[in-house]
């Protein structure tokens, strides 16, 4: 066991399974004393069970570490401000780190939504890390120190059938960066990760999850990061997918060895973290008065085209 994070406590959303796990894990075995949170439903937010969020903190506790379940409902105001009570309530008073990493899938293409499915996705996936945020913030901002990792997804940037999932997903990223501004005067930082993993939401091989119409678009693809450089050999446990992968990184920001790391997301896929840029105008049309129609047609071809 490490002890970078010797004396800190830790609230971990989602933390029954997947990408949450592995980051709780790592989190006790680093030190921290963690509140390990999962309501236990279905990929599609139905049904309820304690056994994952237990199972998690039997493998702590197992291990050396010290760590408490909590079921609440984080999509919940009420579920928010409770995992942040248990923290408080169970470790001496006070909480350090937060970790984000629920989130539920109910896919359907744009013109098959319903409103209750979008309504169900956006609330699990977005509004769970904003009800965390806002009562672990109050405490952050009391203590003059804190750090918020919020998981997130790539969807965003154009995905097939989840337009409420990449709505969520992006809602996510402009949260993070908000938080970071927000929370940043009082030594606090909130930064984003977007995994591309095998969990319970990508089962199979990562090339393979999503596959309509004949469209097969890799990760890098999808990303928008260009070629990932080869790996010629996996260093380590597990297989460049494995959910665990994403702990250091998370880990690693939730610690105090970079301070001024905030407002960021960052991507990790098989042995690769990127940094993605922050959005910026490519291009720009100035015009002392309102642009016509007639200018219009010149000027926009010449803005997205090769002539500008």
């Amino acid at each position: 066991m490490g002890n970078r994070l010797e004396g800190k406590v830790a609230v971990v959303t989602g933390a029954g399974r997947g990408v949450g796990r592995g980051v709780a894990k790592l989190l006790a075995e680093e030190g921290a004393s963690v509140v390990v949170n999962d309501v236990g439903c279905d990929v599609d937010g139905s049904g309820s069970s304690r056994e994952p969020a237990d199972n998690v903190v039997a493998e702590i506790k197992a291990g050396g570490g010290n760590a408490v379940a909590n079921y609440d409902n984080v999509a919940e105001m009420e579920g928010g401000e409770g995992v942040v009570r248990t923290a408080i309530d169970t470790f001496g008073g006070k909480l350090d780190i937060l970790v984000n990493s629920a989130g539920i899938m109910r896919d359907r293409m744009i013109y098959q939504m319903t409103p209750e499915e979008w309504d169900l996705v956006v609330r699990n996936n977005t509004k769970s890390a904003f009800t965390t945020c806002k009562f672990a913030g109050i405490v952050f901002r009391q203590q003059r120190a804190g750090r918020i990792v919020n998981m997130t997804s790539d969807a965003g940037l154009g995905d097939i059938g989840r337009s409420n999932y990449a709505a969520a997903s992006e809602g996510i990223v402009g949260l993070t960066r908000t938080v970071g501004r927000d929370l940043g005067r009082y030594g606090v930082t909130c930064n984003a990760i977007s995994p591309m993993v095998e969990t319970r939401l990508f089962p199979g091989t990562l090339e393979e999850y999503r596959v309509v119409e004949g469209i097969h678009p890799t990760p890098t693809e999808r990303a928008g990061i260009g070629i990932s450089p080869p790996i010629a050999e996996w260093d380590g446990p597990g297989t460049p997918d494995d959910p665990d992968n994403v702990a250091p990184l998370a880990v690693y920001l939730c610690t105090y060895a970079a301070p001024n790391v905030n407002c960021n997301v960052f991507g990790v896929r098989g042995g690769s973290i990127f940094l993605y840029s922050n959005p910026s105008v490519e291009k720009a049309l100035h015009k002392w008065g309102t642009f016509t129609l007639d200018e219009m047609d010149v000027l926009v071809p010449k803005m997205i085209g090769t002539g500008f």
